[in-house]
């Protein structure tokens, strides 16, 4: 147990650069909200609904994060700050990394059916900072949800989503992507469609410089006839 609680630790350190030691990493609000889930998960699972909920609101209390304790979460996942909810059908793969103020949320919630109403994260995904995934959708292996984006619809492995509603940048990860991208939001990185709209903002550039032109000649025109 304890080689796994080291490994855990080397895990965040290697996708967190702020930490200087395992010990600081011990003090992070998302390693308290999973260790909590995981009692809360097991109690879940034996049918001990109430305790259950109270470990969760608990861990919600001093951690500002709130996982329900039938969300099923894989190894290594790391919660960079708070403010983020986890619904009771959402699926964490292995390695998963979720900053802060990101929703998992459900679809429907008053129809009255239950079944799966929340998202699958596969493994080594990144879900950026005030992402909201909505809906019994799935982010493929090695997804980027960038920040802010808004998901409804399923994600393919290795695509980076930007947006809202979300939509995909069509470069896979796998092609250019290093191993870890921060917030899962590629800044300088190209991207398929980068080069056509700096050409395209060029020429808009030159129309308008050139109807300016246009204006000011159109403009001193009508000033010397009307002084003439």
């Amino acid at each position: 147990m304890f080689l796994r609680l080291i490994t855990y630790l080397d895990s965040i350190v290697a996708r967190d650069p702020a930490p200087r030691s395992r010990w600081e990493v011990l003090l992070y609000p998302g390693l308290w909200a999973v260790g909590f889930h995981r009692i809360a998960h097991v109690l879940f699972r034996a049918r001990l609904f109430f305790l259950a909920r109270a470990v969760n609101h608990l861990a919600r209390f001093l951690t500002c994060i709130d996982i329900h304790p039938g969300a099923t979460i894989g190894r290594h996942l790391f919660i960079d700050h708070g403010f983020t909810v986890i619904g009771e059908t959402a699926e964490i793969g292995d390695n998963v990394t979720i900053y802060q103020c990101v929703t998992l949320g459900g679809t429907n919630p008053a129809n009255g059916i239950g079944g799966k109403r929340h998202p699958t994260l596969s493994d080594d995904s990144i879900i950026g900072s005030g992402a909201q995934i909505l809906g019994p959708i799935v982010v493929g292996r090695r997804a980027r949800v960038g920040a802010n984006a808004v998901v409804t619809e399923d994600v393919p492995e290795g695509a980076t989503m930007v947006g809202v509603k979300a939509r995909s940048t069509l470069v896979a990860a796998e092609t250019w992507a290093k191993d870890f991208i921060p917030y899962g939001t590629p800044c300088k990185e190209p991207c398929a469609d980068a080069e056509p709209m700096v050409g395209r903002v060029e020429v808009l550039e030159a129309e308008l410089a050139e109807l300016k032109a246009q204006i000011a000649t159109l403009t001193g025109a009508c000033r010397d006839g009307t002084k003439g």
